[in-house]
């Protein structure tokens, strides 16, 4: 979604109170200055945050606010194990926000080794009252919950934290409990009219805020984070598009050595960005492969394959791999199976590929950090499994590539920000993502070679109106779906009973939460119109006006 439109759709939002949606939005907003990007930590960069996950709605929002401001960290469980957590060799930790109450029995708390580590840890919401309550102080239930707005008054203490604060300021309030008692050494740093502690700190680093700087509703929330990064951690926000680029050529050439690689291409910006890097990594141990799965959109194959030859002159071979794909996915309706079958016969198709090729090692793919949270199990455990993504839960255990995944812990407006980094066009960069599974999640229930073109035919009409309207940069994604529902019509004064089809279109940052796109009446009206007369057996067209959450980007 370009930077303005994501600005004014933020701001209409946040006026509404719809806080989730906004909150996320309005990254945008605060991207006037440097551009951040981020990647796996490595020699360029040791400046890493470690955020530790109690269950906030905003904890991904967190790990958003970090990145922006150049640098790098990771969201982890909050009982991470701590060889994983001394990998990172983290700067500091942000403890997010969280649902329970400290006191409350089985309450999540922090591992001792995060305290014994003795780096500066900001404490948010319910991450301050865990330092209050594990450090020696009293959490217990406020006189009355605040929600909402609330107005921050400075104490007269001063603290790195509070640097470039005025002396009033508005902020974001979500919390039933309060601080009763600070810990030994901590001082109280600021107040609301119903919270007597909002801010504290001491002099090792450790600060607690009661209000949520993430969200758009703090109005100094971005200043405050910055002093923690900066002020407190000591970081110097050496995290950028180039140093991403040169951090993960050297990883790759460590991973790949002499290996040869193939690299699934779909004409995506992630594998587009992804071949880009392995190709100036290993050069000609790489080769690209171009799948027809038969899932795609009307002359997908065809523009995609065109558009690489005219950018990229690598070697691309095509393969057409379609009746494979729907023999597999004959007669499947659950949405989970559709994404394990697509997922793995990708990987037949390119192990049969290889031993055509000869010896292959690796396989290189687009995979996202919202690809690997959405498709998180156990191993978050304050983090609910959403669905499995194609090239994460969808793989088969035995697959005989290793994965190199360069791209892993990126959001997708930071995978463009390297695309252009890296001098792709502007064709491939801001092309709208389409899934893995392709169309095979867009059709809702069984698969047919029938369903397939109706689908194609309505998405035809619809991407053709949406860039005739100049909307096509103005969304993050739109498409059609088949919900596979009839409708009894009137056409031609005939009685008829066919296909719905419902119109998809969202704004959104990074795709791990959207809104739904408020499309003009009459670009909807035409889109309506020229479905039900073009495309045989529908009619009639729904509009989705479904926010993520409770709903996903895509329908399964």
């Amino acid at each position: 979604m370009p930077e303005q439109t994501a600005g004014m759709e933020s701001r209409r939002i946040a006026a509404s109170g719809d806080l989730e949606v906004s909150a996320y939005l309005e990254i945008a907003e605060a991207k006037a200055g440097a551009q951040p990007v981020t990647g796996a930590p490595s020699a360029l960069s040791r400046e890493t945050i470690v955020i530790l996950d109690f269950g906030s709605q905003y904890s991904l929002l967190i790990a958003r606010r970090v990145r922006e401001l150049n640098v790098y960290c990771e969201l982890v469980p909050f009982d991470a194990p701590q060889e994983q957590v001394a990998a990172l060799r983290p700067r500091g930790f942000i403890f997010s926000g969280g649902p329970a109450s400290v006191y409350e029995p089985n309450a999540p708390l922090a591992p001792s080794y995060i305290y014994e580590m003795g780096l500066p840890v900001l404490g948010i919401c319910y991450g301050m009252q865990l330092l209050a309550h594990q450090l020696g102080g009293r959490v217990a239930p406020g006189e009355k919950r605040e929600y909402g707005h609330a107005l921050l008054h400075r104490g007269v203490d001063s603290n790195a934290i509070l640097q470039n604060l005025p002396p009033t300021s508005q902020v974001w309030m979500s919390h039933g409990d309060r601080i009763e008692e600070l810990p030994p050494g901590f001082r109280p740093l600021a107040y609301t009219d119903n919270s007597p502690v909002a801010i504290m700190g001491n002099d090792r680093g450790m600060v607690g805020l009661q209000f949520h700087p993430e969200v758009a509703h703090t109005v100094y929330g971005r200043e405050l984070l910055r002093n923690f990064l900066y002020q407190v951690c000591g970081c110097t926000g050496a995290w950028t598009p180039s140093n991403f680029i040169a951090d993960s050529l050297s990883a790759i050439r460590e991973q790949v050595g002499e290996g040869k690689v193939i690299c699934a291409l779909s004409g995506g910006v992630d594998s587009a960005v992804v071949a880009t890097l392995m190709n100036q990594a290993v050069g000609d141990q790489l080769t690209c492969i171009f799948v027809n799965n038969g899932l795609l959109r009307r002359e997908e194959a065809e523009r995609t394959l065109d558009t690489f030859h005219r950018n990229l002159l690598w070697n691309i071979r095509y393969v057409d791999a379609s009746s494979d794909f729907l023999n597999n996915l004959e007669g499947v309706t659950d949405p989970e199976e559709k994404r394990k079958i697509v997922g793995e016969t990708f990987i037949r198709v390119f192990e049969s590929e290889a031993r055509k090729m000869g010896r292959i090692d690796f396989l290189a793919q687009g995979t996202l950090y919202p690809d690997v949270i959405e498709s998180t199990t156990a191993e978050h455990k304050a983090t609910a499994k959403i669905k499995n993504h194609h090239n994460v839960g969808g793989l088969p255990s035995d697959m005989r590539f290793t994965l190199v995944e360069p791209l892993r812990n990126l959001f997708k407006d930071e995978v463009r920000q390297v695309g252009h980094a890296l001098g792709l066009p502007e064709e491939m960069v801001w092309r709208q993502p389409f899934p893995g599974p392709g169309l095979a999640i867009r059709i809702i229930g069984q698969i047919t070679r029938e369903r397939l073109e109706t689908l194609r035919a309505a998405d035809w009409v619809v991407m053709d109106e949406i860039k005739a309207a100049n909307y096509y940069r103005e969304v993050a994604q739109v498409f059609a779906v088949l919900p596979g529902v009839r409708s009894v019509g009137v056409m031609g004064d005939y009685r008829t009973y066919g296909e719905v089809v419902a119109i998809r279109a969202i704004t959104t940052d990074d795709f791990m939460t959207a809104d739904w796109a408020r499309l003009p009446y009459d670009l909807l009206a035409r889109i309506s119109n020229r479905i039900v007369n073009e495309v045989p057996g529908v009619n009639r067209v729904v509009y989705d006006i479904s926010s993520k959450p409770p709903g996903t980007v895509e329908w399964e």
